[in-house]
């Protein structure tokens, strides 16, 4: 990741403090990472999808900007919450897309085998959107550690550290999420760890 955990971890508090300043240094020590996060997203999309990385990130940075509520914890807590709204931003594109055809022509996301839900299995989208809203109703710790580890590629620990919870928590509860969405996806098959 760009720029050194301390120097964004300042830089946020900064910005979380009212500096305009620290925005403008911040996010060019972001970019590279966050459009890093848009191509991971957009590699897993349908090859003719018409959202651009750069138009990813510009519309996550917008909404980031917007977030004068957030208490910036550090890096990785950004990077959760920069991947958490590509994740809506790409469900509201692909809703838009589908309005007209529901189920039909899906864009499915290719889920990463090291955290994948299941190893080389493509899931839709706007599913995938929809049993994860299901499960932050439920569980939101889950629904959260889900968003973290999967969407954010945030490791076991980076998880624990944003949750503020134990390593072991986030495992447990990781496995659990991952059993209940692939069987609310409609898999009927047990996860392998």
């Amino acid at each position: 990741m760009s720029g050194g955990p301390q120097q964004v971890t300042q830089l946020l508090k900064q910005w979380q403090e009212g500096s305009n300043e620290a925005l403008e240094a911040l996010m060019p020590l972001v970019y590279k990472e966050l459009k890093r996060l848009a191509g991971s997203y957009l590699r897993r999309e349908r090859p003719d999808h018409t959202l651009q990385s750069a138009a990813l990130v510009n519309e996550a940075y917008l909404r980031l900007v917007d977030q004068n509520q957030t208490r910036w914890q550090n890096k990785a807590h950004f990077y959760g919450i920069a991947a958490q709204m590509m994740r809506r931003i790409l469900a509201d594109h692909a809703r838009g897309h589908n309005a007209a055809k529901r189920g039909s022509g899906m864009p499915e996301l290719e889920l990463d085998e090291n955290v994948a839900l299941a190893q080389g299995r493509n899931i839709d989208l706007l599913g995938l959107e929809e049993a994860l809203q299901k499960l932050e109703k439920l569980d939101p710790q889950q629904g959260r550690i889900v968003e973290l580890r999967f969407f954010s590629g945030l490791s076991i620990e980076d998880t624990a550290n944003v949750l503020a919870i134990s390593p072991a928590t986030v495992k447990r509860d990781w496995a659990a999420a991952r059993a209940w969405l692939f069987r609310e996806m409609g898999a009927g098959q047990n996860l392998e760890s």
